[in-house]
């Protein structure tokens, strides 16, 4: 997504792999393949999963999905062959959604933020769903198809979440007679990013991509696999697409894009450094449902027509808080030495805890600590000295812009 999420979870990606290792450090070998077998029978499988082990993935346990996190090559190598050539990232997990009937509209609308009805055929946007108390449930892409449907992808670790929202919503609609109704997708996401993408991909298509932009989407046949949904966005800032690809063809595509050295399989690690460059959220850390859009600086999001008819959930609470501010605001920050992780205390330049960091990483691309976090908004102007605790040490840190990295995103100039 623009701002687009990959998974649901408490910790963020480095988090949860450096707490693997751990985990696995402390069990005897015994314990560590006991262990092992038990959470790869429970985990979901996407359709690459064989693929990706035959291909040197290492696998870890993702949104109850077993997904790879790094291949033989690096982590910093993937994510640096993804800012200078193109990436390909199984992204099966996400939740893929059709809403189909003359009301589709008027029902993706009653739960989300978004102007659906103002979007031209086959384009998308992001949107979020928003509860009664204005915080967020998760963030989606709407794309309006000129299929009869709307496409929508929200986050894997928010599929049941969102399903059971979307369907208490659907009964509700079509109790009152209204025309709409749901099918929840079995096809494959690849996310092809990378400034080389569209030259690889161009050999696959008959659509020419440059009349393809930003955030619109084009039904068609990639490589001759029919049926491929096509849409330029993705989570690393960089130049790419999202090809819905029927399951059973998925690894026939994948080993078509392999076959142009541009090309290099990555996994959750990298497409994690690579979003937080970017500055894009990600669900469960950096927004979640004590969270709402103003205070995520997400306001962008909520189309004007839908401010002034105040017409989605929690429009009482968020509406008045754009003129109204908030008290406190989702910030980059850069910071020197240790790396700053999420849940790090955020303090003023005198000492006194003004907020907590929610991501954090190394940039591979800057050379420095970047992270994201809510400070409280008199602390929240550009350039502001702050520090961060790591490590029970105070680091001194600054607010930054966001992206850190520029983004690449082709909008046809």
């Amino acid at each position: 997504m623009l701002t687009r999420t990959f998974a649901h979870g408490r910790y963020s990606l480095a988090n949860q792999v450096l707490s693997g290792r751990l985990q696995a450090a402390s069990l005897g070998v015994a314990g560590q393949q006991e262990r092992h077998a038990t959470t790869e029978a429970s985990l979901k499988r996407t359709p690459l999963h064989d693929f990706h082990i035959a291909q040197g993935g290492r696998m870890v346990e993702f949104a109850g999905w077993s997904m790879p996190v790094q291949y033989k090559e690096s982590h910093i190598s993937s994510h640096f062959h993804t800012r200078q050539h193109c990436s390909a990232f199984d992204v099966s997990h996400m939740l893929q959604t059709k809403v189909y009937g003359k009301d589709r509209v008027k029902f993706i609308e009653s739960l989300i933020v978004g102007d659906i009805a103002e979007l031209n055929d086959n384009q998308g946007t992001l949107s979020l769903f928003t509860n009664a108390k204005g915080g967020i449930m998760d963030d989606l892409i709407v794309t309006k198809t000129d299929q009869g449907y709307l496409y929508v992808v929200s986050n894997a670790g928010c599929s049941d979440k969102d399903s059971a929202h979307m369907q208490a919503k659907l009964q509700e609609f079509k109790a009152a007679g209204h025309d709409v109704d749901l099918e929840h997708l079995e096809e494959s996401l690849i996310a092809l990013q990378g400034p080389s993408m569209a030259r690889v991909l161009q050999e696959g298509v008959c659509d020419d991509l440059h009349k393809l932009t930003f955030m619109n989407s084009v039904l068609t046949s990639v490589f001759g696999i029919q049926g491929c949904r096509v849409t330029r966005c993705g989570y690393t800032g960089e130049d790419g697409v999202e090809i819905s690809v029927p399951p059973g063809s998925v690894v026939v595509l994948v080993e078509k894009l392999l076959a142009n050295s541009e090309v290099k399989l990555a996994g959750l690690g990298a497409r994690d450094s690579l979003r937080l460059e970017a500055g894009l959220c990600l669900y469960g850390n950096d927004i979640d449902e004590t969270t709402t859009p103003v205070e995520a600086s997400l306001i962008w999001t909520i189309g004007k027509r839908r401010r002034q008819a105040k017409d989605f959930p929690g429009a009482e609470i968020i509406v008045p808080q754009i003129k109204a501010k908030t008290q406190r605001k989702r910030v980059g920050l850069i910071s020197t030495g240790p790396p700053v992780r999420q849940h790090a205390p955020i303090l003023s330049p005198d000492g006194r805890v003004i907020g907590e960091v929610t991501s954090g990483c190394p940039s591979p691309c800057l050379k420095q600590n970047v992270a994201m976090g809510y400070v409280e908004a008199s602390f929240s102007k550009l350039g502001t000295p702050i520090q961060v605790e790591v490590r029970k040490k105070l680091v001194p840190a600054v607010i930054s812009k966001m992206p850190f990295v520029p983004t690449n995103y082709y909008t046809g100039r």
